[in-house]
């Protein structure tokens, strides 16, 4: 496998990072993955507009321009085989001595790789999949894509034990996401998901889910969601750019509607095919501004 580290295309086993390198040492840095639909990838502008948030928030300097990191990008897709990717990268503040205080000069550390984008088989999308539910005890600022991600990961854990695809939080009787997607309950035909906020990352993936039940005319509400509410639900729902859309049948062994995925889901995953083969592989890949 190629990857890219700080300016180098290189062997993965070639790749070394010096053990005080903050993402190392504190989790101190962010991270990006772009879906790549027959090498072109989709909404990167979008992609790149939330690492320069992210890089805003937490103070670390952008080592590219948006056309230097459409160029990276672009060369990563062509060095691997798939035409279907997962582009991921991330940058950490760099080497330095250990301090919590953040240092001054200090060089970001940028790693980028590549993996075959796999969806959601035919069997999950047709029968629906297993969830289980937990408090959601993260940080504040979940609007950040941080690589300190060991809360996530022990949140996802818990539905990984389980055999489950996914773990929905609930902060203070609200909804709030999933371990590694966001989340949507139907009740009556209406679709809701909680707003943006400092709790919520705010997924590019979601942003595909507003246009496409825009494009078909669904109703969609987005407002708090409480946790009575989603255990009512006639359907529930998570999204991301591996999984797409999901209907979760089974939240914390008991059903969630009359436990198979609702007709909803199933008009909007449609949408979302549809969408994929007429936006998402169309066009040439995204050039810079």
């Amino acid at each position: 496998m190629t990857v890219f580290l700080n300016g180098e295309f290189m062997p993965m086993e070639e790749a070394k990072v010096p053990v005080l390198d903050r993402g190392f040492i504190f989790g101190d840095g962010i991270y990006e993955l772009v879906p790549v639909y027959s090498r072109t990838p989709f909404r990167l502008e979008g992609h790149l507009a939330r690492m320069e948030r992210s890089l805003s928030e937490v103070k670390i300097r952008n080592p590219y321009t948006r056309a230097e990191w459409t160029r990276i990008i672009e060369q990563m897709i062509a060095a691997h085989p798939f035409d279907d990717q997962g582009v991921y990268w991330q940058v950490t503040r760099g080497v330095a001595r250990r301090d919590h205080a953040f240092p001054k000069d200090v060089q970001p550390t940028v790693f980028m790789m590549s993996n075959p984008l796999v969806n959601p088989s035919k069997a999950v999308i047709e029968g629906g999949a297993k969830a289980v539910s937990a408090q959601d005890f993260r940080w504040h600022r979940c609007d950040l894509k941080t690589i300190s991600l060991i809360g996530n990961c022990m949140l996802r854990q818990i539905s990984a034990q389980e055999g489950a695809i996914e773990t929905l939080l609930f902060r203070d009787g609200r909804l709030t996401e999933a371990s590694a997607s966001n989340a949507y309950i139907v009740k009556d035909g209406v679709i809701a998901t909680p707003p943006k906020d400092n709790l919520i990352l705010p997924g590019i993936t979601l942003d595909v889910v507003f246009d496409i039940v825009k494009r078909g005319q669904l109703p969609l509400e987005v407002r708090e969601i409480t946790e009575a509410e989603v255990r009512g639900a006639d359907e529930v729902w998570v999204s991301s750019s591996s999984k797409e859309i999901v209907a979760i049948v089974d939240l914390d062994g008991r059903p969630v509607g009359n436990g198979r995925p609702g007709p909803v889901f199933r008009k909007a995953w449609q949408l979302y095919q549809d969408f994929k083969g007429e936006v998402m592989r169309a066009g040439k890949p995204a050039k810079a501004a």
